[in-house]
């Protein structure tokens, strides 16, 4: 088979020689293998390999994308006949096209995203093995939904007509499992998981597993507190929810349609001020770094929040030329679809105060470990979320609670936030433990 980019442009030059004014063409090659474990028993193991390609063609100021796992030369014939004639019968977009080519990386950096090993299958039962012995073997643990190991690695490479061409290689080991404790009615769930792009950077899956069994453990016999409004206070592991949330909010597709509710917000304090969170595409190792953008664009470290304000949307060339604007490198891709705004590793800078120092003044307040459903309006910032935790009482975490509903509006959580100083790098979106004042907890 030919190398991805030389592929690429092989296909770019049968678009334009059927009649295609500009093309984009994206190759997409993914490996995976996984390993599911279960009370001492391998349940499965899965291997996947997939292969595709995308291209996308300009006819006048219509485009047409068109996709197969098929890349021999008459699938290729096919695949620019269907792209080409579906773009001369498609409504025009004045606001589709190319990215500039001023904007397009020329020398994409390594980023360390791809570890050549690839492990044993035997690797991945004892991954998965140790992770579910280590969680049952804390006291009070009953009974395993089981331990997953896996791995997978992908290589991506992208050509224009306008003269980028790139390619990268990525991979990804992980670690999950998930346990129960106590029985019947009484009976609660926690898990534990991680994910890197080295084998190297994994945690230990003991450590993996014994974290799993003591957070369930500690969620046994949980109580209902009644209805107030207290500080809210989000552990780590789900903090990155409420960054999620003004990523949606300053996506460029939302501002284009109108649908956000910081669509008027740009340049102004929509958190106090001190707040920061960044987007990183380029960081060594991080899970969603990326050399280039999914339009060939050059990518860059943003602060998206800065000393809280607002300093730019997620942008696309698309949606940059609806607002009038040019792209900010944040365009994602599959290869049946057209590009779209997405960020890569965020992160919300850590703040001062230790975790129990951003605690110790609360009377009463809740603890939020776990978060339910999916109640948040992006148009009016209206959240209401299902919650499980732990109940503070005078600055310490007293008792598990649950069945409690955590609600209020991101335009009055965002300004009333405070983050604690244990940030971590675990996720494609990173927070430390963030305290959200004066909010509404629905319990009895």
């Amino acid at each position: 088979m030919a190398e991805p980019l030389d592929l690429l442009d092989d296909l770019l030059g049968r678009a334009r020689r059927a009649g295609a004014d500009a093309a984009d063409a994206l190759y997409f090659e993914a490996i995976s293998l996984g390993a599911s474990w279960r009370l001492g028993k391998l349940e499965e193991l899965e291997r996947s390999e997939t292969r595709d390609l995308g291209l996308r063609v300009f006819v006048g100021a219509s485009q047409a994308i068109v996709s197969s796992s098929e890349i021999d030369s008459p699938a290729l014939d096919r695949l620019v006949e269907r792209a080409v004639g579906m773009a001369k019968v498609a409504p025009p977009d004045r606001f589709a096209g190319l990215a500039d080519p001023a904007l397009l990386e020329t020398a994409p950096p390594d980023l360390e995203m791809f570890d050549p090993d690839e492990p044993d299958p035997q690797v991945l039962f004892d991954r998965a093995a140790k992770a579910e012995v280590a969680a049952l073997a804390v006291a009070g643990v009953t009974n395993s939904e089981g331990a997953s190991a896996s791995w997978g690695a992908n290589r991506v490479g992208m050509a224009t007509s306008g003269g980028f061409a790139g390619e990268y290689r990525n991979s990804m080991h992980s670690v999950s499992v998930s346990v129960l404790a106590g029985s019947g009615t009484g009976m609660e769930r926690d898990y534990d998981y991680a994910a890197t792009r080295f084998a190297a950077d994994l945690d230990d899956p003991e450590a993996i597993g014994r974290h799993a069994g003591e957070k369930v453990v500690r969620r046994l016999n949980p109580r209902k507190v009644k209805t107030a409004r207290v500080p809210v206070v989000f552990d780590p592991r789900i903090a990155s929810s409420l960054i999620g949330h003004l990523l949606g909010a300053i996506n460029g597709a939302a501002i284009t349609r109108g649908t956000s509710f910081l669509k008027d917000r740009m340049g102004e304090q929509i958190f106090a001020p001190g707040i920061e969170i960044v987007d990183d595409p380029s960081r060594r190792r991080g899970l969603r770094s990326r050399p280039f953008d999914g339009e060939g664009v050059r990518v860059s470290t943003r602060k998206l929040i800065d000393d809280g304000r607002l300093t730019t949307w997620l942008l696309d060339s698309a949606s940059a030329r609806q607002l009038g604007l040019v792209t900010t490198g944040h365009a994602s891709r599959g290869t049946s679809g057209p590009p779209s705004p997405s960020a890569s590793n965020v992160h919300m800078a850590p703040g001062t105060l230790s975790p129990a120092e951003l605690m110790a003044d609360i009377d009463s307040g809740f603890y939020v470990t776990e978060l339910i459903g999916s109640g948040v309006n992006g148009i009016t910032g209206d959240y209401s979320r299902g919650a499980a935790g732990y109940w503070i009482e005078k600055g310490q975490l007293a008792y598990p609670v649950s069945e409690l509903t955590i609600a209020g509006n991101l335009k009055d959580m965002f300004p009333r936030l405070t983050p604690a100083s244990d940030l971590t790098f675990r996720y494609g979106t990173n927070a430390p433990t963030l305290r959200v004042e004066g909010m509404t907890v629905a319990g009895t």
